[in-house]
């Protein structure tokens, strides 16, 4: 699975053929359909994989400040983008992007994962709320669904400018004006 992973990400969903994969995997292109129906399914099982080390265990961690975790999880992968060289974003945006037009079954499995995503970045903002850390007067489900699409063109222009800029902006932006 690492390795369908590595090649989706590498060449995206379209860009990737069953024989890149297979390759990929050491596997005889002959016996991927005795384990997945489609390339599509062999995607939603990659998306899966990545989502166990997409860092969303620190927004769950509740022995952290919640402004705290944010900051964490959105370092986190930005950590992993700048370890790629800037060559890769977020796979999740990257497939949406590129196939959830043509996809129903992945666009369907794209938008759960964006709403989980969202309301883990509002119960860490309504805590803040709770604490005083945040404005009450804001919408929490709104702000993380903002946050979260901020974060996605993040990821796009760090690609694009191969460096921390648009982290910075990112985190001033998120943390020192909306979050406030």
């Amino acid at each position: 699975m690492a390795a369908s992973l590595g090649v989706f990400q590498a060449h995206g969903f379209n860009g990737s053929s069953v024989q890149d994969l297979t390759d990929a995997a050491g596997v005889p292109k002959g016996s991927f359909y005795n384990h997945f129906k489609s390339k599509e399914d062999l995607a939603l099982e990659a998306l899966k994989l990545y989502l166990e080390c997409s860092g969303a265990e620190i927004l769950r961690d509740e022995r952290l400040e919640p402004l705290d975790r944010l900051k964490r999880h959105f370092r986190a992968n930005w950590k992993t983008a700048k370890d790629r060289g800037y060559t890769a974003g977020c796979f999740l945006g990257t497939m949406a992007s590129e196939i959830a037009d043509t996809h129903e079954k992945s666009r369907a499995a794209f938008l759960n994962v964006f709403q989980v995503w969202s309301v883990l970045i509002e119960r860490a903002i309504k805590e803040a709320q709770e604490r005083g850390e945040v404005a009450k007067d804001r919408d929490p489900a709104l702000l993380s669904r903002f946050v979260l699409n901020a974060w996605q063109g993040t990821l796009v222009r760090m690609k694009v400018v191969k460096g921390e800029g648009p982290l910075k902006d990112f985190i001033a932006m998120v943390f020192d004006v909306l979050l406030k």
